[in-house]
């Protein structure tokens, strides 16, 4: 009993002392978004603020152009979730609720692809987007390389196979009775897919959104490398707009990156019901 109380203790002791360790930079970037830059720079950045103040907000407001950015963000961000999510769901419901000749296969190439480092496709990926012509009202470029479809593309690309993965794991978990009734029944498939499993998983698609949301969102890494005009990149590399090429405010950025983190919380808090159901589905069975 004690052995059993002390190693309790030791796990919400260890869990504190990682939230501390977690909440300490985040906190001293809310600082630094409301202290003048030479307050800074003078105390250092964990110091206590003598002085708070807006003038990093609302310069970074308008020097880095937050609503077009925020604009763009979503025009990429809110169509790849989508796609994603339709995507692995038809995958996932094929392979775990039907038993075929490559089911198994064609898992196991999603997950595989999952797992596939994004940095060794940069070089034939940068060269087959700029091969591949658009039209002038869908890229400014007159290429998928450098528009926001290339960005939607490559990110329904990767995040398929995780979220396959994951929604095939718990397609398996539904009775197998609901396919066969639906089959009695003169269901089609598409009417199974659409009536009867899509909204049985619908917890496992909340918490999948409120992450794909987060990832896609949070993306630098392609946003950088297939948007060369800084002027039409999402909100998160934008951010490197707001540096000089001689000095950085760091305040600035700070103050930035609060702006950046508010979609990403609003929708953690929106879908946080589902999300954490989403996360323990399965617990109790087994």
């Amino acid at each position: 009993m004690i052995t059993s109380k002390a190693s309790r203790y030791a796990a919400q002791a260890f869990l504190i002392g990682m939230v501390i360790l977690w909440m300490i930079p985040l906190i001293g970037m809310v600082f630094s978004s409301f202290r003048p830059y030479t307050e800074t720079q003078a105390d250092g950045f964990f110091s206590w603020p003598d002085t708070l103040t807006w003038s990093n907000f609302n310069e970074a407001w308008d020097r880095g152009n937050m609503p077009r950015h925020w604009l763009i963000t979503f025009i990429v961000v809110v169509p790849s979730v989508i796609l994603v999510l339709f995507f692995s769901s038809m995958v996932a419901f094929a392979v775990s609720r039907y038993s075929w000749k490559f089911n198994i296969a064609l898992l196991m190439l999603f997950t595989a692809g999952n797992l596939l480092p994004q940095q060794i496709i940069i070089q034939p990926l940068f060269q087959m987007y700029n091969r591949v012509p658009l039209p002038e009202f869908l890229s400014n470029s007159g290429r998928l390389n450098g528009s926001t479809w290339g960005l939607i593309l490559i990110h329904v690309a990767f995040q398929s196979g995780f979220c396959t993965f994951v929604l095939s794991n718990y397609m398996k978990l539904l009775p197998k009775e609901l396919n066969e009734a639906a089959v009695v029944d003169g269901a089609s498939v598409w009417v199974t897919y659409r009536h009867i499993i899509m909204p049985l998983t619908r917890p496992a698609l909340a918490a999948l959104a409120t992450l794909e949301f987060t990832w896609i969102y949070n993306d630098f890494f392609w946003a950088v490398v297939l948007e060369q005009q800084g002027a039409d990149r999402p909100i998160t590399s934008s951010l490197a707009n707001l540096g000089g090429e001689f000095f950085t405010n760091d305040n600035l950025i700070a103050a930035a990156s609060v702006y950046v983190a508010i979609p990403t919380i609003a929708v953690y808090f929106a879908l946080q019901k589902h999300f954490i159901a989403g996360l323990t589905l399965g617990a109790n069975k087994g």
